[in-house]
């Protein structure tokens, strides 16, 4: 069974309105009307115009239609999702039982085939609302502690026109102490609504963190660049290092070279395991400003002796 494109049988744009629905479908039906038409497949054409157009008129069809159809191409090879099954009510008039066989395999496979003739017919389908995905950017600090965030969210929507319109809503967002970056915060029934007695579909929030001035984030672990001073890496110290968790005191050890990594275990992104936090080690040189520190650079080269490029054979 291919998957038809109701747009493009009616030649109309996806955010058409009504009016322009109704102009398409009126110019074709007198196009490909059996009674006046002398093309081969006239009588075909009419049946799919009609289809088109049966579909398109009706808002609830159409949202229906165009919550399947954003996955699908005309021409595609179709199968039914399986959560489309029958048991949504449409009402109105103008389709009957008697119209069943006017309708093609594809419109039974979507809309059913329980008509009665009392007032119109009453076609019965339900299905699940769309799982909605967007991102949510938050501090590096509210993976550590945990906290509420306002989210103001904006989606399409059908007017009683059939015409599309994009609307704002703001949730409340628990962001749970030690969420990853990547990881999807789930918010049940806040996606699309469902169609007739259809669950509505999910909320997918796929966090991300801010920019941090101090710290790369890798998975859980935590990676800090700390500069330290000439004499603190060679000698020796005990400096203060600063954590979203808080200060930390960290032993360099004597010796220390430039990119040394130093590990602060668990005191990463809380979680089971929690995340490491990596210090790697930066030396800063101090200025020379003043003649006393030109001069005092000037004993280090004559009393240390060092060549920075002896490994280099220079």
């Amino acid at each position: 069974m291919k998957y038809k494109d109701y747009y493009q049988i009616l030649g109309v744009k996806h955010d058409a309105t009504q009016d322009e629905i109704k102009r398409a479908y009126r110019k074709l039906a007198r196009k490909y009307h059996p009674d006046v038409s002398k093309e081969a497949d006239a009588e075909a054409r009419f049946k799919e115009v009609g289809e088109a157009y049966e579909v398109l008129k009706d808002p609830e069809k159409r949202a229906a239609y165009d919550q399947l159809g954003a996955n699908w191409k005309a021409g595609q090879e179709f199968h039914p999702p399986p959560e489309w099954d029958a048991g949504f009510e449409f009402s109105g008039g103008g389709f009957t039982a008697g119209d069943a066989s006017a309708y093609s395999d594809f419109f039974e496979s979507l809309f059913g085939r329980e008509f009665r003739q009392a007032g119109g017919r009453r076609a019965r389908f339900h299905a699940r609302g769309e799982d909605h995905h967007a991102k949510i950017l938050i501090d590096l600090e509210d993976a550590y502690h945990g906290t509420t965030r306002a989210v103001t969210l904006r989606r399409p929507e059908l007017d009683e026109q059939g015409r599309v319109q994009t609307r704002e809503r703001t949730l409340n967002v628990r962001i749970p102490k030690g969420v990853k970056q990547g990881q999807s915060i789930r918010l049940a029934g806040q996606g699309a609504p469902g169609m007739g007695e259809g669950k509505a579909g999910d909320l997918y929030l796929e966090v991300e963190f801010k920019p941090h001035p101090f710290y790369r984030v890798d998975g859980r672990d935590l990676y800090l660049d700390l500069p330290v001073a000439p004499w603190e890496a060679a000698l020796g110290a005990t400096v203060k290092v600063p954590t979203p968790g808080g200060i930390v005191d960290l032993k360099v050890p004597a010796g220390s070279r430039q990119g040394r990594k130093l590990r602060l275990k668990g005191r990463g992104i809380p979680g089971n395991p929690p995340g490491d936090f990596y210090v790697v080690l930066q030396i800063a040189l101090p200025p020379a400003k003043t003649e006393e520190d030109r001069a005092l650079y000037r004993k280090m080269e004559q009393q240390m002796a060092f060549n920075p490029r002896a490994r280099l054979g220079v």
